[in-house]
C-alpha cells in the first residue's frame, strides 16, 4: 500500500513512518525540508497549507496519514498553530477527498474533547470548546475531519494522549516539560491530572489502521490518566530523586499562566509556566476503559519515563545528576542517538 504522510518528520509521525515501513508499506512524505526525510521514502516538497503540494502528495496514493500539526502552548506561535493545525487540515483532507484516497487517518488529540461535563471521554464524545489556543485549533481541525467523515469519506480519527518517549527530533512540549522538571525549573505543580502515553504505542496503533481490515471511525492512543501527583511520583521512581514540589489548585494558577504567556511574547527564552499546560491539568478526564485502541496495550508509565529520561541524558539534554538512577540501556526499542521525529512542527 502506498501511504501519503504529513508530519512524517515529527515525533509521532516519525515513529509511525518507521512502523509502516516495518510492515512493508511504501511511504510518501510531505516535507518542507527534504534533507530530513529518510532515503527509504519518497518525498514531496511543500507545506500542508499549500493546496498544490498536498495535491501532489495524495495523487495516486492508496491511503493518507495526516499527522502534521504544531503541538505547543507557546503564546508566540499562535498564528502558526492555527495555520498548520486548522488551515493545513482543511487543505490536506480536501485534497484527499478530491483524489479519491481510499483510507484517511486524521490524528487529533484527546485534548480536542476537553472540557467535558462527563467523567470520561470516548468514541461518542463531542468535540470540546477549549479556551486555550492550541487545543482550540485541534478542536476545530477535529470538526473538519468529522465533517468529512459525516459526509461519507473514509475518515478515521485518532486521539493520542500527551506523548513521551525517545527519539524526539525537535524536543517539543511534553518531553521538554519532563526535562525542565528534572532541571529543577518546575517546583510548583497544579492539581488535576493528565493523559500520558508512549509515542511508540501510538505509532503502533496508527500503523495497524492501515492493515487490510477497514478501521472504525475513531481510536484512542494507548495511555494512562495520571493525577499530577502520581505523574511526579513516577518520575521520582524512575530517577530516584526527591524532586520537591508544591501543589496548588490548577484553576488558581490560571492567572500565573496567563501572565507568563503575556511575558513570553516579549521574553526571548522559554518560560516553563504555560497557561495551556495548566488548562489541560484542570480539564482533563480519563478515557473510557472500553474506548477502541486497535488492540495495542499501553506500556507502564515507569517504562516510558525511564526510556525518555535515558534518551534525554544520552543526547546531552540532562546531566548525570539530573537523570539520577536511570540506566542508559533502558532505551529498549530506539537507538538513543537516533534523531527520529515533538513539538510536532511537522511538514
Amino acid at each position: 500500500m502506498l501511504i501519503a504522510v504529513t508530519g512524517g518528520t515529527g515525533f509521532l509521525g516519525g515513529h509511525t513512518v518507521a512502523a509502516l515501513l516495518r510492515r512493508g508499506h511504501r511511504v510518501r512524505l510531505l516535507a518542507r525540508d527534504p534533507g530530513r526525510v529518510p532515503s527509504t521514502v519518497d518525498v514531496v516538497t511543500g507545506d500542508v497549507a499549500d493546496p498544490g503540494a498536498v495535491a501532489r502528495l495524495v495523487h495516486g496514493a492508496d491511503a493518507l496519514l495526516h499527522a502534521a500539526g504544531v503541538y505547543t502552548f507557546d503564546s508566540r506561535r499562535r498564528a502558526e498553530v492555527w495555520r498548520v493545525n486548522v488551515e493545513g487540515t482543511s487543505a490536506v483532507l480536501d485534497a484527499a477527498r478530491r483524489a479519491g484516497t481510499g483510507r484517511i487517518v486524521h490524528v487529533s488529540t484527546v485534548g480536542a474533547l476537553f472540557p467535558t461535563g462527563e467523567p470520561s471521554i470516548g468514541a461518542a464524545s463531542p468535540v470540546g470548546a477549549p479556551r486555550e489556543a492550541y487545543l482550540a485549533a485541534k478542536a476545530e481541525a477535529d470538526r473538519i475531519a468529522r465533517g468529512h467523515r459525516d459526509d461519507g469519506a473514509p475518515v478515521t480519527i485518532t486521539y493520542p494522549p500527551a506523548l513521551l518517549g525517545p527519539a524526539d527530533p525537535h524536543l517539543g512540549d511534553q518531553n521538554a516539560r519532563l526535562r525542565d522538571l528534572l532541571r529543577g525549573l518546575m517546583p510548583m505543580w497544579p492539581s488535576g491530572g493528565l493523559p500520558i502515553g508512549d509515542v511508540r504505542d501510538s505509532a503502533e496503533l496508527h500503523a495497524r489502521l492501515f492493515d487490510p481490515a477497514a478501521p472504525g471511525p475513531a481510536y484512542f492512543g494507548p495511555g494512562h490518566f495520571l493525577r499530577t501527583r502520581d505523574y511526579l511520583g513516577v518520575v521520582r521512581a524512575a530517577t530516584g530523586r526527591r524532586l520537591p514540589a508544591v501543589f496548588l489548585p490548577a484553576r488558581a494558577m490560571f492567572p500565573v499562566g496567563r501572565a507568563a504567556d503575556l511575558l513570553q511574547r516579549a521574553w526571548p527564552w522559554h518560560i516553563p509556566a504555560e497557561y495551556g499546560a495548566l488548562y489541560v491539568c484542570a480539564t482533563a478526564v480519563p478515557v473510557d476503559a472500553g474506548a477502541p485502541h486497535a488492540g495495542v496495550p499501553a506500556r507502564p508509565p515507569l517504562e516510558t519515563v525511564r526510556d525518555t529520561v535515558a534518551w534525554l541524558h544520552a543526547t546531552g539534554r540532562l546531566t548525570d545528576r539530573q537523570a539520577g538512577a536511570v540506566v542508559l540501556s533502558s532505551v529498549s526499542t530506539v537507538d538513543a542517538g537516533a534523531g527520529a521525529p515533538t513539538e510536532e512542527v511537522l511538514p
